[in-house]
């Protein structure tokens, strides 16, 4: 069954003096502020467009690679992945690292970095991001 989600933002004034709102619409967990400042700068309280790829990508790769791992027979305790967007003013997101930590007991760390590689493979923010380059360091804790 397909999911469709929502969010919009609003956006008053230019892109270098203006802000936003970006809104929640299906979940309904708020309205968050949004700048040009907090693109480049300090975050300063608002958000940016790579914050939230960010929090779609760690959320995303975490079930991607929860679900290699199970299905390994091998279910994770806990994973923790920390994804880092960079943004280059006139060039665009330049790219992502995905830096996860797992419990996941009776694996070695071999093959929890293989796991975590094919987790990478099946995410679909992954995949929806093809174009930018997406690297990953994985660690058993």
């Amino acid at each position: 069954m397909a999911a469709t989600r929502q969010a919009h933002t609003v956006w008053e004034g230019d892109l270098f003096k203006g802000t936003g709102t970006v809104t929640f619409d299906s979940s309904g967990i708020g309205e968050y502020a949004v700048s040009w400042p907090a693109r480049t700068e300090e975050a300063n309280g608002k958000t940016s467009p790579e914050e939230l790829i960010a929090a779609a990508q760690s959320s995303c790769y975490n079930m991607a690679f929860s679900n290699v791992l199970a299905k390994a027979g091998a279910p994770p305790t806990r994973l923790n992945t920390k994804a880092e967007v960079t943004f280059v003013p006139g060039e665009g997101i330049t790219r992502i690292h995905l830096t996860v930590q797992g419990e996941v007991p009776g694996m070695d760390e071999a093959a929890f970095v293989k796991a975590a590689e094919e987790g990478k493979a099946n995410c679909p923010v992954s995949n929806a991001l093809a174009g930018t380059t997406i690297t990953l360091s994985a660690s058993l804790v």
